[in-house]
């Protein structure tokens, strides 16, 4: 097992990269400045209600929020957590800025028991890489936690997470999308390597509803592995809107039995070039 030095020693990098990424990401918004805003009249893409995250980033100088609450069920337990607001901001045309704020969990399942509180809070960033050679849209999201919650809900320490979602459209309606992850998330004072992968499909009812099944599958380094099977819902009232609705069914012993939410998200157009 690696000392304590070594450990921080890899967080202090994965933080220097990710500030170095947000720093050209600045860098960046500078030198594009005269195109910001130029996509400010597309509809809103939202990470959720699905696992996968989304593959393109907002428009550059859109401030976007996306809320919602969601049941899970285990072993005859219940918990809640909300608001579950993730901030997403373009500093570029290609370049976004993320903040997760804490959850509000009643009754979470925790090592220590079942507990309310916060958790913890996570900043990040996402750089768009597609559309790639077979309208491929593809995107890196590096992100870190910062230990910032309850007692026993927090880790306790600086868990680094790197996301890599892609997309792309089968027919005029149909689009398959699927995300590859690796999370180091800190469990009882050890890091638990875990990697995780997603896929989906989506299908368009109207040109603001559509609907999608996905599978999700986490294998930690130490415990079982959690399969969920997510079934789900969005619909755009206006094009910077949408209303939506998920639920999930483990498919494993060390996964939740069921999980239920619904979200509201809304953009905002904040900077414009002149």
């Amino acid at each position: 097992m690696r000392s304590a030095s070594n450990k921080g020693g890899t967080i202090q990098r994965f933080a220097f990269v990710l500030y170095l990424s947000v720093a050209t990401g600045t860098l960046a918004l500078q030198a594009q400045a005269r195109v910001c805003g130029a996509d400010a009249q597309s509809a809103i893409a939202t990470d959720r209600p699905q696992i996968t995250s989304s593959s393109v980033v907002v428009p550059c100088g859109s401030l976007q929020f996306e809320n919602g609450f969601q049941e899970t069920a285990n072993a005859g337990q219940r918990s809640f957590d909300l608001p579950e607001t993730a901030v997403r901001f373009g500093i570029a045309g290609k370049t976004e800025l993320r903040f997760a704020t804490p959850d509000y969990f009643v009754n979470d399942d925790t090592a220590s028991g079942f507990a309310n509180g916060f958790a913890d809070l996570t900043l990040g960033m996402k750089q768009q890489l597609g559309p790639t050679r077979g309208r491929f849209d593809v995107s890196l999201i590096p992100s870190v936690s910062f230990p910032t919650g309850a007692k026993l809900i927090s880790s306790h320490g600086y868990d680094p997470t790197v996301q890599l979602p892609w997309s792309r459209s089968l027919t005029k309606n149909w689009t398959a999308a699927g995300m590859f992850s690796l999370m180091w998330p800190t469990q009882g004072a050890r890091r638990n390597l875990t990697g995780q992968s997603s896929l989906y499909f989506d299908r368009q009812l109207t040109p603001s509803w559509d609907a999608y099944v996905e599978y999700s599958g986490a294998f930690p380094q130490r415990g079982g592995p959690q399969h969920v099977i997510d079934f789900g819902t969005a619909y755009k009232p206006t094009p910077h809107q949408q209303l939506d609705f998920h639920c999930g069914f483990g498919l494993s012993a060390a996964s939740p039995d069921h999980s239920i939410g619904f979200g509201y998200s809304v953009r905002f157009q904040v900077i414009r070039s002149r």
